[in-house]
């Protein structure tokens, strides 16, 4: 019953939000604000550890494949596979999760504590909107840069990978990438980076938005805050490769 309670409170939530800004310069400077903070600042993390984990793949399906007589470019095409279907766009979302969900919650969280939050709606402005349509905006639109940042230095590390240790040549790694490239599996990547943009920005948004106590609770409510959104990634992202791939 609790769980019921809690998903209409997120569609009314969600119903105020979409509503239309009442002063489209504040809006604006709102929405760069948010880019910097929740965007524009998870470039390197996201940067750091897509090359890393591309080299890692790489690395691993290199040493499985001992038999010769597999050929060595399915090196490749298992690195840009990984990177493009998984990890690009699921793997860094939930990294993301854990970053900007605990980011978003606490801010909106210690919001309501102080009261910040009641000043604002007696002066007559919509709190959620003010708070919570920028990060959508956002997230939903600046994440699929990153996802493609993600995608492209992974597939950038595998080959440093390979360069640095000796393991593949540069060559077959190179005509794995080239085999059986599909754009559509790009755009399922997208379209589930999109999803998972908005996710991480509403959910969050909710824990820290409806928080009752103290500062103690804010600290819960951020804790509470990924792990739903994780949670919530996890099962939008079966469903999503059920409907777009299958």
């Amino acid at each position: 019953m609790t769980y019921i309670k809690s998903v209409g409170a997120y569609v009314i939530m969600l119903k105020s939000v979409f509503r239309r800004p009442q002063k489209a310069k504040i809006f604006k400077d709102a929405v760069f604000r948010e880019i910097d903070d929740l965007g524009v600042k998870s470039v390197g993390i996201v940067a750091f550890i897509s090359f890393f984990i591309g080299g890692v793949v790489a690395i691993q399906t290199a040493l499985n494949l001992e038999d010769p007589i597999i050929p060595k470019d399915l090196i490749g095409f298992a690195t840009k596979r990984s990177m493009i279907l998984e990890f690009s766009s699921t793997f860094i979302m939930v990294i993301l999760a854990g970053k900007v969900g605990s980011y978003i919650t606490s801010s909106i969280g210690t919001m309501r504590v102080t009261e910040q939050i009641d000043a604002l709606e007696v002066m007559g402005i919509n709190s959620l909107n003010y708070l919570v349509l920028p990060k959508i905006i956002a997230t939903v639109f600046f994440y699929p840069f990153l996802v493609l940042l993600a995608m492209t230095l992974g597939i950038l590390g595998g080959w440093i990978a390979g360069v640095v240790t000796g393991l593949f040549e540069q060559y077959d790694y190179i005509a794995g990438i080239r085999m059986d490239f599909k754009p559509s599996l790009i755009s399922y990547s997208l379209i589930k980076s999109t999803v998972f943009a908005f996710l991480i920005a509403t959910i969050p948004s909710y824990f820290g938005y409806y928080l009752k106590g103290g500062s103690l609770e804010v600290g819960r409510a951020s804790t509470k805050a990924v792990v739903w959104t994780i949670v919530m990634i996890i099962i939008t992202n079966y469903f999503l490769t059920q409907m777009l791939l299958s």
